[in-house]
């Protein structure tokens, strides 16, 4: 099957400076109520889009199934695009070692720490890309430990033909409520699935609602538990999770956020051009209209525009259309 329909994307973010309104950034955005009926919509939400790293939550869920038993922080880790801190390598490290395995397993790329303040003290001590370093070492070590669980080969892990990717897309494809038709390779060499963002969005509801004791339930308490795991300090998904109780959030490359409560109301947005910048500002609105107080939302609902290193205009979401 092809897919090469362009998506009817509309403005969910603009930024202004002065009196003008200086950029516009396009996307979709689809918002879900407790009882999973669409609240709202802005463009094509149903338009299959790759969620990118925002699909490592329903991967970590997998791994649970497969019998993966992780600590809480491991687990986080696991959901997570972190920083490259020295925790966040740490814990990955010990994810390994559970499985009697080291770095030289790891088969995700090599990067360097992806948190800005984390990546300037990395190079100042003089050191290079490694497997560690880059974001998605939690998942890696994880799909590695599950490997050795089961007894399933190490090397091809990565593998489309490999059980643990078979695994992925049924649990994918289960949560999301949807066939998976179309699959790339992510950044770091997992699969990644082309699904829609109401796909998304009702696979986080689900977590969020989960029954206590099931995988779903033990991964979105791992995440909430330990948001700096899941991001790090100075990122936005790190601070909306810890300043809205209940809530669980994830964002991926190229523009995706997705965001579920605790009452079950999600939302997923994707920006059209891949800005990272409008991916939070967009989502405010959704959240406002799922119910969120707006002063826990103050943070996040802009970006201020600087000029002569004075605030001189902003980036915000629209607000939202019922």
């Amino acid at each position: 099957m092809t897919h090469n329909a362009f998506p009817t994307h509309t403005a969910l973010a603009v930024q202004t400076r002065g009196e003008l309104v200086e950029s516009i950034h396009y996307g979709s955005l689809v918002a879900l109520s407790p009882s999973g009926d669409t609240l709202l919509t802005r463009g094509e939400p149903a338009a299959l889009m790759y969620p990118r790293s925002a699909l490592k939550p329903l991967i970590a869920v997998a791994l649970c199934r497969a019998g993966l038993s992780l600590t809480s922080q491991q687990l986080a880790l696991a959901s997570a695009s972190h920083s490259g801190s020295a925790t966040h390598q740490k814990i990955a490290a010990e994810i390994l070692a559970g499985a009697g395995l080291s770095e030289a397993d790891l088969g995700n790329s090599t990067d360097l720490p992806y948190g800005v303040a984390e990546r300037e003290e990395w190079l100042r001590a003089g050191l290079g890309p490694t497997h560690l370093a880059q974001n998605c070492s939690g998942k890696h070590a994880a799909l590695l430990a599950t490997c050795v669980l089961n007894g399933w080969p190490l090397n091809s892990y990565l593998d489309a033909s490999h059980p643990l990717t078979a695994l992925i897309r049924t649990t994918v494809a289960e949560l999301t409520g949807e066939p998976i038709t179309a699959i790339s390779t992510d950044g770091c060499g997992t699969e990644v699935f082309g699904l829609s963002l109401t796909g998304m969005a009702r696979a986080f509801s689900t977590l969020t609602t989960a029954a206590e004791g099931t995988p779903e339930y033990d991964v979105a308490a791992a995440m909430r538990s330990h948001p700096t795991l899941v991001a790090g300090l100075g990122r936005d998904v790190t601070a909306l999770m810890e300043a809205v109780p209940g809530l669980l959030a994830k964002d991926g490359f190229e523009g995706i956020q997705v965001i579920a409560l605790a009452d079950g109301g999600a939302l997923a947005v994707k920006i059209s051009d891949g800005g990272d910048r409008a991916r939070m500002p967009a989502a405010v609105p959704a959240l406002l209209a799922l119910g969120v107080d707006s002063a826990l939302l103050t943070p996040f609902d802009h970006l201020p525009v600087f000029g002569g290193g004075h605030p001189v205009g902003e980036l915000r979401g629209l607000p939202a259309i019922h």
